[in-house]
């Protein structure tokens, strides 16, 4: 993952509103949420919880199918993954081994 995708996904997830929006979509599982479901969940305005999907939608978070006549949201699982993976790839690569000892 490019620094700068990561730098968005992170920024996104950085509002308050848009992490409960990502929290409640993980934890609705692969199903995803209806956004009326989502909206009296969260107690949030329509127009604003649009906005905040909007966002999350352009950075890869999460996604949108409609199914008939209602939208229905899904967290994307391999890109929360994948900036999961991102954030620990070098987790302690600057650290001498344990194994060291140092000299004292």
């Amino acid at each position: 993952m490019k620094i700068d995708d990561a730098a968005a996904r992170l920024e996104a997830l950085g509002n308050p509103t848009r992490l409960q929006i990502y929290r409640a979509l993980v934890r609705a599982g692969q199903a995803g949420m209806p956004v009326g479901r989502l909206q009296a969940k969260l107690k949030v305005a329509p127009s604003t919880l649009s906005h905040h999907i909007k966002t999350l939608v352009s950075v890869g978070l999460i996604s949108q199918v409609r199914e008939s006549t209602t939208l229905v949201c899904h967290a994307e699982y391999g890109t929360m993954k994948g900036l999961v993976d991102f954030l620990v790839a070098e987790c302690c690569a600057d650290e001498k081994c344990a194994d060291t000892k140092s000299a004292a």
